[in-house]
């Protein structure tokens, strides 16, 4: 169960959790994924691809929002419609009871992809 806290951060029950390839600790919870599977079916049976993707996958900064992140990374099991994973991280910091800050790195959604350059 998932609540916030005072500081506006979420305290998460169920997750999983995954090192970037720049050793961004990031995590994505039952209720995105559920979220995610709810709106992109494609991906159901895909969870393992889609940590894949934050952990070796490409990122690109969104221009608009620099905290916001776009990670993708090409998967063959998602042909023929598909070809990539997209999923987007929102990075920030959140700040304990005790005054100490901590990282809190977490998936917002996913989605599959057809991109050029297959």
């Amino acid at each position: 169960m998932a609540g916030a806290t005072p500081s506006g951060c979420f305290i998460v029950a169920e997750k999983w959790t995954v090192r970037d390839r720049y050793s961004n600790e990031i995590y994505l919870t039952r209720e995105r994924w559920n979220h995610i599977l709810e709106y992109h079916p494609e991906l159901e049976g895909h969870l393992d691809n889609v940590l894949n993707t934050l952990r070796k996958g490409r990122r690109k900064q969104e221009p608009t929002m620099p905290h916001k992140y776009r990670y993708y990374k090409r998967c063959d099991e998602l042909l023929p419609d598909y070809n990539h994973i997209v999923v987007i991280v929102i990075f920030s910091t959140c700040r304990r009871p005790n005054g100490t800050f901590f990282r809190n790195n977490f998936v917002t959604t996913a989605w599959p992809a057809d991109i050029l350059g297959r």
